[in-house]
């Protein structure tokens, strides 16, 4: 049987297998590549990053108190990190300096999404929401807990954090 270009239909169904399975190989290491770009773990936290926090505490009904931070949190790529962080609220600094000795742990999905405790030495504690963005260079948390002196604390904040060195911490190439 003769096609219109003069090829038997053999070739023709040849030609369309050998295509058929050379795109499906494509697509089969196209959709690795991007399982790959796109899955997370505690390793993709790793090294230094800088945070901008702000929200608003909602400590009874009809009281609004902004607040507004920065912080810098070290990540060790396993599940645990060290704070030290500067807040103002409503205007006023909660400290004189950066409150240093925080710690916490942390745990990133396959997703990219994630959750985090920061644990005070005052014995209060922080549960956060995250999400991985940018291949780990930067995160995304949303307060969903604040335990101030044993009392829930109703609040809206969240924060944006840049790392600002490498995983292995060498901050020669990231300038």
């Amino acid at each position: 049987m003769k096609t219109l270009f003069g090829k038997s239909m053999f070739c023709k169904r040849t030609f369309c297998k050998g295509t058929l399975a050379a795109a499906l190989a494509c697509l089969t290491f196209v959709a690795a590549s991007t399982v790959h770009a796109g899955a997370c773990s505690n390793a993709s936290l790793k090294g230094k990053y800088g945070q901008t926090i702000s929200g608003q505490l909602l400590p009874g009904p009809g009281v609004v108190l902004p607040q507004n931070g920065i912080a810098m949190t070290t990540f060790d790529g396993k599940g645990t990190f060290a704070q030290e962080d500067f807040v103002v609220i409503d205007g006023v600094p909660t400290t004189t300096g950066f409150q240093t000795s925080e710690t916490g742990t942390y745990t990133v999905n396959s997703n990219c999404t994630g959750t985090a405790t920061i644990n005070y030495p005052d014995g209060s504690w922080i549960d956060l929401e995250l999400v991985v963005v940018n291949q780990g260079r930067e995160f995304r948390t949303v307060v969903s807990a604040l335990t101030m002196g044993g009392n829930m604390v109703p609040v809206n904040i969240g924060s944006t954090g840049v790392r600002v060195d490498n995983p292995e911490g060498d901050t020669e190439n990231h300038k």
